[in-house]
């Protein structure tokens, strides 16, 4: 028997769906994404830890569970919201349905409900956060309250490795460091295939221990949460660039590269999210869709002037990329290692080899 269960929004909005995967009462942050395929690579992108997750795509599971699509070992998300989910899936590497994926990783799934109208509020107004109960309160003030005070903290220690991992390949031609903020698989594998050997290691690393490893280049991992918070890392990093390494960040690490060179971040009304989203070379004019998934972005104007604006998003004009001037380092917000797609950037990734390769 199909159970109803409630979304409550921090505006006082009510939506009555039907309960999948794990049974359970959760609060998080709301967020959609326009993605039409990915289903899998969003349900573990770390860098949704904290949010409940709406696909604005109106049928999910249709390829059913694909374990090696994770971007991570397990979801971090807080719950799950769609319109429809496909109960018998259909692909030759499918291992499972959503249902059952998201009863054994312990995430609340929410379907039924019109998600155009939820998408088109949180458009509107902006992310809010929101609860998910199977029992609505007569009076919904308390819980209001709550969903007001409510905030995502500490989300980079939750996500990231505890113990530095290493990633080897057959006559490895370049050695580099992942510090992973909450790295996505895929970012490792886009190394791996240009002949990196992959150090990963935990947010928690310090500049001298991350140097101790005597690599050619380091590679700033996505992640999720507010960037400014991560005040010692960006410290970490701030000694890091001293040292005039090779690097590269994408999307969190972006971000923390550039608070760490004395920028400013700013949280965005309602975020981008989805694979679609158009970003535009400023030194070619050539447009890019890319991969998507944050709610921070770096303020173009707050940037030294030994650091450039290397892409803007071609919607809103936020900052989608930075190269610096006084040391070998670029950083872009959105993902060039997408594995659900497009792949259009990812020649950024063979950037980052010329640069380690011109400084060797």
């Amino acid at each position: 028997m199909e159970q109803s269960i409630y979304l409550i929004l921090e505006n006082g909005t009510v939506f009555t769906g039907k309960a999948f995967g794990a049974v359970g009462e959760v609060t998080g942050e709301v967020v959609f994404t326009t993605s039409m395929t990915g289903y899998l690579e969003t349900l573990t992108d770390p860098s949704y830890y904290g949010q409940i997750v709406l696909q604005t795509f109106p049928l999910i599971g249709n390829y059913g569970v694909i374990p090696s699509d994770f971007e991570s070992a397990e979801p971090k998300l807080s719950a799950y919201i769609v319109r429809e989910w496909c109960h018998d899936p259909s692909n030759f590497r499918c291992e499972g349905d959503l249902d059952a994926f998201l009863k054994a990783s312990n995430i609340v799934g929410m379907y039924g409900i019109d998600t155009r109208r939820l998408t088109k509020i949180i458009r509107e107004s902006g992310v809010m956060n929101a609860r998910i109960t199977a029992k609505l309160p007569e009076d919904l003030s308390p819980v209001l309250k709550e969903l007001a005070a409510y905030r995502i903290t500490d989300a980079v220690g939750r996500v990231s490795c505890k113990e530095t991992k290493e990633y080897s390949v057959e006559d490895a031609a370049r050695r580099v460091v992942l510090w992973d903020f909450g790295a996505k698989e895929n970012i490792a594998r886009e190394l791996q295939k240009r002949g990196c050997h992959v150090v990963r290691m935990p947010a928690a690393a310090t500049a001298e221990e991350i140097l101790a490893q005597k690599p050619d280049g380091v590679m700033l991992s996505n992640g999720p949460g507010d960037p400014a918070e991560n005040t010692g890392i960006i410290k970490e990093l701030k000694k890091l660039c001293e040292s005039r390494i090779p690097t590269f960040g994408i999307c969190l690490g972006h971000q923390l590269l550039a608070l760490s060179q004395g920028a400013k971040t700013e949280k965005l009304h309602y975020g981008h999210r989805g694979a679609n989203q158009p970003v535009k070379d400023m030194e070619t004019g050539r447009v890019y869709i890319t991969s998507q998934n944050h709610g921070y972005a770096v303020q173009s104007d707050t940037l030294p002037s030994s650091a450039k604006a290397s892409f803007l998003n071609a919607n809103d004009n936020t900052n989608e990329g930075v190269t610096y001037l006084n040391m070998p380092a670029f950083s872009v917000q959105f993902h060039p290692e997408a594995c659900g797609g497009p792949l259009d950037t990812r020649f950024l990734f063979d950037r980052f080899m010329t640069l380690i390769d011109q400084r060797r």
